[in-house]
Parts: C-alpha cells; structure tokens; sequence
C-alpha cells in the first residue's frame, strides 16, 4: 500500500525558511513524477515543484522559483520542498504527491495523481 505523509509545516514570519518533508512508502516504480502542490485561500489546488525519476526538476512559475526547490532522497523514500524567502501569500495547505508516469511538468494537475498525502499547513506572518 502507497503512503505519502507530509511534516514540516508551521508558522514563521515573512522571510523566514521551512523545510517540507514527505516520506513516501510503498512506492515501487523506476519511472515516476513526484511534486509538491498547494491550495491557497479562494484557489483550487495547483503543482508548486515537480521532480521526476531522473532528478529533472520543474517549478510552476518565477513566483517559486529561486525561492523553493525540491529535491528527493531515493535511498531514504523522502521527497523535500525547501522554502526560503516566505511570503504571506505563501500561506496554504502544502501536499506531496506520487505518480508512475513520465509526465511531470508543473501544469499537472493534483487531482490527476496517482498517490497524495493529506496536507500540511503552512502560515506565514507578515
């Protein structure tokens, strides 16, 4: 059974950096896209970061990029999102989420993974 479970979410001030953790068990695929997504208040939920089986990473916008990168520990089953440079509009519920697919741009939808995890709050004070 495919488990991911996000930690490492929490409250700092603008500026501030957290890391996200996902551990992903029970994922057996040579050929994957794993990402970060996140919902925002009045937003449905969209892509952040995607990372794919050989390490090529994607960011959705100049919005993250520079600021957040994702990362995987293959021999830990982990999957990262390092956050530096926090906004308020940051502030949202952050999920991982794990797909046997080739595909991993940053335009993929959450919805449209195979596996996701339950979330983590972010929150970030001006």
């Amino acid at each position: 059974q495919v488990q991911l479970a996000e930690t490492g979410g929490g409250s700092v001030q603008a500026g501030g950096s957290l890391r996200l953790s996902c551990d992903v068990s029970g994922f057996r695929h040579n050929t994957y896209c794993m990402g970060w997504f996140r919902q925002v208040v009045g937003k449905d939920i969209e892509a952040v970061a995607t990372i794919d089986s050989s390490g090529r990473t994607n960011y959705r916008d100049s919005s993250v990029e520079g600021r957040f990168t994702i990362s995987k520990d293959s021999a830990r089953n982990q999957l990262y999102l390092d956050m530096n440079s926090l906004e308020p509009q940051d502030t949202g519920t952050y999920y991982c989420a794990a797909d046997a697919s080739e595909y991993c741009s940053a335009r993929r939808s959450y919805r449209g993974m195979d596996y996701r995890g339950s979330g983590t709050q972010v929150t970030i004070s001006v």
